[in-house]
């Protein structure tokens, strides 16, 4: 077992971190999830990496989460034959192209964009390190002039701020073939790009249901319109993620760290799961250490209440992958021990999937840890409603949550503060389920004989999304204290 980090840490998966000894490093390190990202790379090649993350996950006894991130209508430049350097003032040609060896002309790979633009609109390049302004329009091509320049190479991403067009899908049809790679090949979440409103996700589900599907849909909010539509995006998704890179494009940067708040604070009172991404130690792609800066965002997320923190080209294409996840969980482990960004409450909210006797249970479960001492909660849960319900008040102790799924194991890596462990449940509790999982709490875990716990659950066990069964143990002897 790794040392245990209640803060969820994702790696993303790429030419840095795709070998077997490499995966293996970062999982021991403190990855509980996996991002794949689908804008990069080859159907085949992610399936290699999802059989060596499964393969290695279970040589490590670890249930390891994988995300599939689709890549939605992302517009990008087309391949370039070498890298172009562009200067202030300069005047470009923009079409619609996959490539284009033509001086001065920049193919992009989106059909509609002639439609989606106008004269004097801004368009932003790589992540807004590079401007345009629009100058001219033609029938088939954009002419241009830079406002800022940069160097711009194949592929880099292409925004149209304050662009609400709809004539384009946000789930394209690339992203319905990996919608039914990911149920064939058993991912454990989606993420969704450019999502604008709830009917973006619903889409996406209706998607999965033609092809026997049951993943959960994480909403990536990084457009205006998602912020504005937050809480019914929330309602309907199975989680969110802050997906800053676009998003601060997309609106102005001193406004992210206000609407990255808004939008942990308003997941975890609709107790979903949030991830926070994009450029967390960015410095780290080339550089050994994170700046203190970085360090002061990762451990802000946590405090704020995130369940998740997210590397991508950290480990993805950096230059030391371990060392970040290393640094992740450095910084984790020191805001844990601190006690901040721990709630010790349970969110109430009007919702008809949480009933009022599980938020009872899970109430008494908080209120009980000082009183008691006690040292762990083990949520035993069929479908990970209880410990679901439990992670959401962020408790100063960690959850064991014990399931005989497989893939409720790896899907709960992705909640704050739950450790999953696989056991055979029985309908009713019973004192040989008690035996066993004494057993595997004293021998596999940080708990010691002695120790209390409290037990939690919904009974009969085969009873989907119901937390109604609360029991104290002390390990190492049968009983009730």
């Amino acid at each position: 077992m790794t040392k245990f980090i209640k803060t969820k840490i994702i790696a993303t998966i790429g030419p840095s971190s795709s070998s077997d000894e490499k995966i293996t490093e970062l999982i021991k390190t403190g990855a509980k999830i996996f991002r794949i990202n689908s804008s990069h790379g080859t159907a085949e090649l992610h399936k290699e990496s999802i059989e060596k993350i499964r393969r290695i996950s279970k040589e490590l006894n670890e249930f390891i989460a994988i995300i599939l991130d689709l890549q939605g209508p992302k517009i990008r430049i087309g391949n370039l034959s070498e890298p172009v350097e562009l200067k202030k003032d300069q005047e470009i040609i923009l079409k619609p192209c996959l490539e284009s060896d033509e001086s001065g002309v920049l193919p992009v790979d989106y059909p509609e964009i002639i439609k989606d633009v106008k004269n004097d609109d801004h368009l932003l390049l790589d992540d807004g390190k590079i401007e345009f302004i629009i100058t001219e329009m033609f029938p088939d091509k954009i002419k241009a002039r830079v406002v800022r320049g940069g160097l711009l190479k194949s592929r880099k991403g292409l925004n149209i701020p304050n662009s609400g067009s709809k004539s384009v899908s946000t789930v394209t049809e690339r992203d319905i073939g990996y919608i039914k790679f990911a149920v064939t090949n058993d991912i454990d979440y989606i993420a969704l790009s450019f999502v604008r409103d709830k009917d973006d996700i619903i889409a996406a589900k209706n998607y999965l249901k033609q092809f026997n599907g049951n993943i959960p849909i994480i909403a990536k909010i990084e457009k205006p319109q998602a912020v504005e539509n937050l809480e019914s995006i929330i309602h309907v998704s199975d989680g969110v993620m802050v997906a800053r890179g676009d998003l601060g494009i997309e609106i102005s940067p001193e406004l992210v760290p206000i609407v990255q708040k808004t939008i942990i604070n308003e997941a975890n009172i609709h107790r979903k799961p949030v991830i926070t991404a994009t450029q967390m130690l960015e410095s780290m792609i080339e550089q050994p250490l994170p700046t203190r800066a970085e360090a002061s965002d990762v451990a802000n997320a946590i405090i704020d209440g995130t369940d998740a923190v997210m590397l991508s080209g950290e480990t993805a294409v950096g230059q030391y992958p371990t060392e970040a996840v290393e640094m992740m969980a450095k910084i984790a482990n020191n805001v844990e021990t601190s006690n901040l960004g721990h709630f010790n409450q349970v969110p109430k909210i009007n919702d008809d999937v949480y009933e009022l006797d599980s938020q009872a249970i899970a109430s008494a479960v908080i209120k009980m840890i000082p009183e008691v001492e006690i040292a762990a909660i083990v949520a035993l849960t069929r479908t990970g409603y209880t410990a679901k319900l439990l992670s959401k008040s962020k408790p100063t102790i960690p959850i064991i949550s014990i399931s005989d799924d497989e893939r409720v194991c790896r899907r709960l890596n992705l909640f704050w503060g739950v450790y999953p462990y696989k056991m055979t449940l029985h309908p009713n509790f019973t004192e040989e389920m008690l035996k066993e999982i004494d057993s595997i709490l004293v021998k596999e875990t940080f708990l010691n004989s002695g120790d209390k716990v409290i037990i939690a659950g919904g009974l009969p066990y085969i009873t989907a999304g119901k937390t109604n069964f609360l029991r104290i143990h002390q390990l190492g002897s049968i009983g009730i204290m």
